[in-house]
């Protein structure tokens, strides 16, 4: 095709989109909103994700080894976790450490320590698990390690949690998928009712011997830049709603951190991702839910 024919085409297609300005604008509007539901869904299900994931960090496994336990076993012990890949964030506590802890927690009676004998504490390794539904696994292969005296887990927290994400996943993906499908039929029913009130002129250029794809491609430049505008104007929604969720829970960090809201993902780290697939999406649905309506009136 010659650069004079695409670009007749291109300013064909634009230009419809001013003269059928009420059907076009209903177009932008339903992909817009599409789009934004679209992205605020899957906004939401990155940072819960991320919510449950620092929830399942505040759960540690306390191992607390033999007494009388050598330096040199301790490091054997300290080796072995480390080198354990379900295994993250071990931290050792000493003997000393520990009855620092307790004696600090301990304040009002803190003198009654300094009779003891010797020092009760044992010596400890604090340890998280990358994926809480191996947890009984973990611990069972930190018992079998020699100089480990006992073990506590929350087993219990743990299940809860794992059920929790497994529900959500399960929900949101559900959810996800909806909207997409929903999305896709309702752009593609109001494309096909912007195409029907042309109808008459397709027939006409399909009469004086146009081609299907001279005929499809206005209709396919119109329904691809009506759905990369409405892909960043959704973009825009998004920022400001994003933004706004944002500030509330960055507000006051210390009530929010209980329940796991810290360390979520800020706009301004994923917005031109954002903006980019938004307006590849919308393109996509606009030209080619645009050009597949356009079929049944061809035949002529």
């Amino acid at each position: 095709m010659r650069t004079s024919n695409v670009t007749y085409l291109v300013k064909k297609g634009i230009s419809s989109i001013w003269k059928n300005f009420l059907m076009s604008f209903a177009s932008f509007c339903i992909l817009m909103v599409s789009l934004l539901l679209v992205s605020c869904a899957v906004l939401l299900m990155m940072n819960v994700n991320k919510i449950m994931s620092n929830i399942e960090d505040t759960n540690e496994i306390t191992i607390y080894l033999k007494e009388d336990i050598s330096d040199k076993q301790v490091e054997h012990i300290k080796s072995v976790l480390e080198k354990n890949q379900d295994i993250t964030d071990v931290k050792y506590y000493s003997k000393e450490q520990a009855l620092d802890d307790f004696r600090d927690n301990m304040a009002e009676y803190s003198e009654l320590l300094d009779y003891l004998d010797k020092n009760p504490m044992p010596e400890t390794f604090l340890v998280r698990v990358k994926d809480l539904s191996k947890i009984r696994h973990v611990v069972n292969s930190i018992n079998d390690i020699e100089g480990v005296e006992q073990t506590k887990a929350p087993y219990d927290f743990a299940s809860v949690l794992v059920q929790i994400r497994n529900t959500f996943t399960l929900i949101g993906g559900a959810v996800l998928i909806a909207l997409v499908v929903v999305s896709i039929v309702i752009v593609s029913n109001s494309i096909r009712t912007s195409v029907f009130a042309r109808r008459n002129e397709i027939s006409i250029m399909r009469y004086v011997g146009a081609t299907s794809g001279f005929i499809k491609a206005p209709f396919f430049v119109e329904g691809m830049f009506i759905g990369i505008l409405a892909g960043a104007a959704a973009w825009g929604l998004t920022w400001l709603i994003y933004d706004s969720v944002f500030a509330l829970f960055s507000a006051d960090l210390t009530v929010w951190q209980m329940f796991g809201f810290y360390g979520l993902t800020p706009f301004g780290d994923i917005m031109w991702y954002v903006l980019a697939v938004n307006c590849a999406a919308g393109a996509l649905l606009g030209a080619v839910g645009t050009v597949f309506s356009t079929g049944k009136y061809l035949k002529v």
